[in-house]
């Protein structure tokens, strides 16, 4: 029989219980390929899960669109993601509600149901809820959620940061994860470059403006590599667009990943000055990843992300931020990439979700011995 056990993140250790190999379906949105071709939070992680479980020894199907890229099997629910997907017409409530009935009708070929689709899939497995684990991947102080959650209350919850629990303490909570990328190759002693990152998508929220201000006041030039969804088009035109004509501005636009973590591993620090409760913020370990520190607003995950004067700094004005600026490129970029091993890579969160799976299984009394017999039976 094979097993596996792995420790957790420092914060939220894992008990090394081994377990068996287990046959877990991992349900993605369907806006992005998994990975996404461009910007995307949500489908990454779960691109990065998916290859970990994998890797680990699990036997794991991707529920995903037709155009993603995984070690595991694919079963594609759409032939293309749906943003990038030109077609003029197209649903992606119906794209979605096809995608959980393709699962619903496989269910039983699965010790575990791993869902990264908010509340979507409650009305339809219901009955199956304690087969089921749904990570949250946004925000939660929005309206009318409580209530939705407290329709379903038996379906486990993980977040993936203390903070974001808050508007929903009372939730069915079955563990904290942290995001976890792959361990690239390690960053060399490379110096810090000459300039400061902005990665992400410009919103109101994100606070490209603050951070293009920031970079001003400090005299170091500023990369921006960012995507504008339709509902910020009027907010990047009227607000950021003359902004990034400033001459310390140079605007790339979205970028693919490699050419993502070249800029970031150039860069002398990645500002992050948001102004919204982050549920975590994948770009602050992929900074980190790359040895690069990173300069953060106190708010929402951050404290839980950035170890102040270690892997950078959390400020809470934007005269701290210029300050923050000019003795980033003293922080040594070796410790942050060690940090970011221990506490954020790709193994690391994957063996935390196999100690959330094997806590479900064997609070369910069984059950997968249970499949085991249908399925030898079938």
């Amino acid at each position: 029989m094979d097993r596996v056990a792995a420790a957790g993140p420092e914060r939220h250790p894992g008990r090394l219980t081994p377990v068996e190999r287990l046959r877990i379906a991992q349900i993605a949105p369907l806006f992005e390929s998994v990975p996404p071709r461009l910007y995307g939070g949500t489908e990454r992680v779960v691109a990065y899960l998916v290859d970990a479980l994998t890797d680990l020894g699990h036997d794991v199907t991707l529920f995903a669109s037709g155009d993603s890229h995984t070690r595991a099997k694919l079963h594609a629910s759409r032939e293309r993601a749906l943003r990038l997907d030109d077609t003029p017409c197209k649903s992606d409530i119906a794209a979605h509600l096809a995608m959980l009935h393709d699962v619903f009708t496989r269910a039983a070929d699965f010790d575990v149901l791993h869902f990264h689709t908010d509340l979507l899939h409650f009305p339809v497995f219901a009955s199956l809820a304690s087969r089921c684990v749904t990570t949250l991947h946004g925000r939660l102080d929005i309206e009318d959620l409580a209530g939705a959650y407290r329709a379903w209350p038996a379906f486990r919850l993980v977040s993936i940061s203390d903070h974001q629990r808050r508007p929903l303490l009372r939730a069915n909570w079955a563990a904290t994860v942290y995001h976890g990328m792959p361990l690239h190759a390690e960053a060399g002693p490379r110096p810090p470059g000459e300039y400061l990152a902005f990665v992400g998508r410009i919103s109101h929220e994100k606070r490209l403006d603050r951070a293009i201000r920031i970079a001003r006041r400090a005299g170091i030039p500023l990369r921006v590599a960012a995507k504008v969804d339709d509902a910020d088009a009027r907010y990047f035109n009227e607000t950021i667009e003359p902004l990034i004509d400033e001459p310390h501005v140079q605007f790339l636009g979205e970028l693919p990943e490699r050419e993502k973590l070249a800029l970031l591993e150039g860069a002398v620090a990645l500002l992050f000055p948001i102004d919204w409760p982050e549920p975590f913020g994948l770009v602050m370990i992929e900074a980190m990843s790359r040895g690069t520190p990173v300069i953060a607003w106190r708010c929402g995950s951050v404290p839980e992300v950035i170890d102040d004067g270690t892997t950078g700094f959390i400020v809470e004005s934007e005269d701290a931020a210029v300050e923050a600026c000019g003795r980033a490129a003293a922080l040594d970029r070796a410790t942050i990439r060690r940090v970011f091993e221990k506490r954020f890579a790709a193994p690391v969160m994957a063996a935390r979700y196999v100690q959330v799976y094997a806590d479900m299984i064997a609070a369910d009394g069984g059950a997968t011995s249970q499949l085991a017999q249908a399925r030898t039976a079938s």
